[in-house]
C-alpha cells in the first residue's frame, strides 16, 4: 500500500470515532537548549556521551548526551518502559475519568506522570516549557509525518521547545515499528540483550507462528475489526493499520469493506449505523480497546445483541494503537490466534 495515499479528513472527528486513526500535528525538528536532570528525568538510561537518532521522517536528532528530560505521546512512553526507560513527562491518553490507568498507559504508575494533556487537541504548552525538555517522542499516523497528539494549534509553540522523534506506524506491519521503538530505546540506554527483552521478542514470533497455522487451518472464519459510538460503528480495514495489515499478512480472513466506502475517511474504515452493523457477516469481531469508545459489554442496541459472533461469545479485543513492545504486543496476537482456533463457524 503506497504512502501517497495518505487521506485528508477530519481529525477531530476521527477521535470521536474511536476506531479511526486521525492525522496529528506535524512538528518538525528544532534545536532545544540543554537542561540539568532533575525529579521529573527519565529514569533507567545508563548510556552517555552524544546521542543521535534518524526517525521515521528521515529527521535526524543529535544532541551532546543521551536526553533524560523526555516527554512522549503515552503509548510510547508505555513502550519504552517495558525496555527499562521510565519517561515522567507523558501527553495523550494517561488517566480515565476515574484517575485510573488508561489501556494505552501500559504498566506505568500514572500517578507519578507529569501529564501535559490526557486528551486529543489538549497540551499545556506551558507546562510543557516549564519542564525543560529536551526531546518529545510519538508516533505518525500519516507519510507527512504528522505528529501524533500535537495540536495543529500549539505545534509552532511545542516545535520551538525541543526537538522531535516520530516512530511511524502508518502503512507497514506490526514487526517493522516494534523494531523502531526497541531501537530507540536502545539509543537511550536500554539494554536489548537482557534476558527478558530477548524472551519477549521470541514469545512475539511464537505467537505470530501460531496466528499463522491458526490462520491456515481455519480459513473460513472471518475476522471483523470494529469500533463503538453513540450513532455509529466503524469496521477498519486493513491498509494502514499496523496490526491488520500483519494479520493479513499471516493469512487472517479479514472483513475487507470497499475502498469506496471507506474514501470518506481516508480509506481507513467505513460507517455504519447500529441498524445496518449487521452488513458483513463475521464469525469473530474484535473490538477497540480504547477509552474513547464503547466498549462491547456497554453496548445496548439490540441489533449488535443479535450478531452471530455476539451471540456465540466471539468478540474479542483489539489495540488500533498497540503500545510497541514486544511483551505488549504478544498478548494481542495470541488472543486474535486462539480466538481463530476455538472459533465455531456462524457467519
Amino acid at each position: 500500500m503506497s504512502n501517497a495515499r495518505t487521506a485528508r479528513f477530519s481529525r477531530r472527528g476521527l477521535l470521536a470515532a474511536g476506531g479511526a486513526l486521525g492525522l496529528g500535528a506535524l512538528v518538525t525538528a528544532c534545536g532545544s537548549e540543554d537542561s540539568k536532570n532533575g525529579d521529573s528525568d527519565a529514569k533507567g538510561a545508563t548510556k552517555s556521551g552524544p546521542w543521535s537518532f534518524k526517525d521515521d521522517r528521515g529527521k535526524t536528532v543529535s544532541l551532546d548526551h543521551v536526553p533524560t528530560k523526555i516527554v512522549a505521546f503515552t503509548g510510547v512512553a508505555a513502550a519504552l518502559y517495558d525496555y527499562g526507560i521510565e519517561v515522567k513527562g507523558v501527553f495523550g491518553p494517561t488517566k480515565t475519568k476515574d484517575g485510573k490507568a488508561d489501556v494505552q498507559a501500559g504498566d506505568m504508575d500514572v500517578s507519578k506522570l507529569t501529564v501535559f494533556g490526557n486528551r486529543f487537541d489538549q497540551f499545556n504548552v506551558e507546562q510543557y516549557a516549564a519542564f525543560q525538555p529536551e526531546v518529545l517522542l510519538t508516533t505518525t499516523f500519516d507519510a507527512a509525518g504528522s505528529l501524533w497528539y500535537v495540536p495543529l494549534a500549539s505545534k509552532d509553540k511545542i516545535a520551538k521547545l525541543a526537538p522531535s522523534v516520530a516512530v511511524s506506524v502508518f502503512d507497514r506491519q506490526l514487526p517493522k515499528p516494534l523494531q523502531r521503538m526497541a531501537e530507540l530505546a536502545g539509543s537511550l540506554g536500554a539494554d536489548l540483550e537482557d534476558a527478558k527483552v530477548v524472551e519477549a521478542k521470541k514469545r512475539f514470533e511464537a505467537a505470530s507462528e501460531r496466528l499463522r497455522k491458526a490462520a491456515k487451518s481455519r480459513p473460513e472464519i472471518k475476522v471483523l475489526a470494529g469500533s463503538a459510538s453513540d450513532a455509529i460503528f466503524y469496521v477498519s480495514g486493513s491498509n494502514f493499520s499496523i496490526d491488520l495489515e500483519y494479520f493479513k499478512a499471516l493469512g487472517v480472513n479479514l472483513v475487507e469493506p470497499p475502498e469506496k466506502a471507506k474514501k470518506a475517511n481516508g480509506g481507513w474504515f467505513e460507517n455504519l449505523s447500529w441498524e445496518n452493523v449487521d452488513k458483513y457477516p463475521a464469525d469473530i469481531i474484535m473490538m477497540d480497546d480504547r477509552a474513547s469508545t464503547i466498549q462491547p459489554a456497554d453496548i445496548t442496541e439490540a441489533t449488535w445483541k443479535k450478531l452471530p459472533a455476539v451471540k456465540a461469545g466471539q468478540v474479542i479485543s483489539r489495540s488500533p494503537e498497540p503500545i510497541l513492545s514486544y511483551d505488549k504486543c504478544t498478548p494481542l496476537v495470541e488472543n486474535l490466534a486462539k480466538a481463530i482456533e476455538s472459533a465455531k463457524k456462524v457467519a
